[in-house]
């Protein structure tokens, strides 16, 4: 190989891993962090990247369809048709983040765990 040649490979290998890996990765276009807090203060959070669907939620697919229909706004996110227990159980739902660069503060209360799941569309379903 040309001397020239291989400086310039080696400056293209050095500045990718400068620039945090390979030229393929993607950073996601959404990234959340989820939390559910019941009546005693026990908290549950979880992380959920969307554009690609990553991260520890279980149903991350599920929930990244959910936030699409509803274009990243959490008080639009579509309700799926789950029998549900009238036990009051409240949890206080919260989400903070970004969606497409745009942050996201949002907080509200579900009356039990199941209608946190129920009324999110799966988002809250952890």
């Amino acid at each position: 190989m040309p001397k020239f040649g291989a400086t310039i490979l080696a400056a293209c290998a050095a500045a990718a891993l400068c620039t945090g890996g390979t030229a393929g990765a993607a950073t996601p276009d959404s990234t959340f962090v989820l939390s559910l807090t019941d009546p005693r203060g026990d908290t549950t959070s979880v992380e959920l990247t969307c554009g690609p669907a990553q991260g520890n939620h279980p149903q991350a697919d599920t929930a990244c369809r959910s936030l699409e229909q509803a274009d990243g706004d959490f008080s639009r996110l579509p309700t799926k048709f789950q029998n549900c227990t009238m036990i009051y159980s409240p949890v206080r739902a919260t989400a903070s983040g970004s969606w497409y660069g745009t942050p996201v503060d949002f907080d509200t209360e579900y009356s039990n765990r199941c209608v946190a799941d129920a009324q999110s569309g799966g988002v809250f379903a952890f």
